[in-house]
């Protein structure tokens, strides 16, 4: 999910992370702009049912002035000019200080800009949050990224990523068939954490398509500003389908022996769309539905 959250909460004011990894991190900033490692998929990777990744998350929107459309309350971090590649980067070296000096209680959000925009101060507190998000984000491009964490010593693994596969086309039994493979390799490389699939949200249906296209009928630059591919979608991608998913990734789940959790429920209204209250767009989450996915990880924070 891309419009408009190409941008990042600064990185060591919102990670809840020990002093030492976040001096840390604050030089790795500067760092990754220069950093020419390579990433490659996990060798076992059942390459004939994953689709091609795409070369960039998508563009931000932007005005005459080139000022990027940012979410409220958000600050505009290093990360939003950055390239797929680039922003890979910087998370494998985020990654590796984790790494380097790991915490007592590690927990990963491992997904696209839903997990991205989580903010800092309405995570559970206790643990050590590392957010390996990323705006735009497929499951194939997790599955591709997922071994960076290797080396990490986390708790808990919580996964969400899907809905950039359904806007972008990408059949749902490929969706299903890297969520299986990231399971396993996620299983392979930390025997000891717990690893929590979350469930795809729903998004907000018509309603979010006609307040999208009211927002901007009077765009100063309509020409620099074409619609959004998710809104584009939405028609074709239905909530039900969505449901269905969540349904085949939860049998995987099981299959696998982690754990999947249900966040559907909570956050769907009585149409089945994603409810008003708790998204800014139709896509992404506001304040308040970011305190209601908190409310769902809570119980799986360590016991006092």
């Amino acid at each position: 999910m891309a419009f408009p959250k190409w941008a990042v909460w600064p990185i060591a004011a919102k990670w809840a992370i020990v002093p030492g990894v976040a001096s840390v991190a604050f030089l790795l900033i500067a760092v990754a702009f220069s950093y020419r490692g390579s990433v490659t998929a996990p060798s076992e990777v059942s390459a004939s049912t994953i689709a091609p990744p795409s070369a960039d998350a998508a563009p931000v929107r932007r005005f005459p002035n080139n000022t990027a459309v940012l979410p409220e309350n958000q600050g505009l971090g290093p990360r939003h000019e950055l390239s797929y590649d680039r922003w890979v980067k910087l998370l494998a070296q985020e990654a590796k200080a984790v790494a380097q000096k790991p915490p007592e209680h590690l927990y990963i959000l491992a997904g696209d800009s839903l997990s991205l925009w989580f903010p800092g101060e309405l995570l559970p507190t206790g643990v050590t949050w590392l957010n390996q998000g990323i705006s735009g984000e497929t499951s194939y491009g997790l599955l591709r990224r997922v071994k960076l964490l290797d080396k990490t010593k986390p708790q808990v693994i919580f996964v969400m990523i899907g809905i950039n596969d359904l806007i972008r086309g990408f059949r749902y039994e490929t969706v299903a068939a890297n969520h299986r493979e990231i399971i396993r390799h996620l299983k392979t490389a930390h025997p000891q954490a717990k690893i929590v699939v979350q469930s795809i949200l729903p998004h907000g249906g018509e309603r979010a398509r006609k307040r999208y296209l009211a927002s901007v009928k009077d765009d100063p630059a309509p020409e620099q500003n074409a619609l959004p591919l998710w809104v584009k979608r939405l028609r074709i991608i239905t909530n039900p389908s969505i449901q269905r998913l969540n349904q085949r990734i939860a049998l995987i789940a099981q299959a696998e022996k982690v754990q999947f959790l249900d966040l559907h429920a909570e956050f769907a209204d009585t149409q089945g769309d994603l409810r008003e209250d708790l998204t800014t767009d139709g896509l992404h989450l506001s304040p308040a539905g970011y305190a209601m996915w908190r409310s769902r990880l809570e119980p799986f924070l360590p016991d006092e």
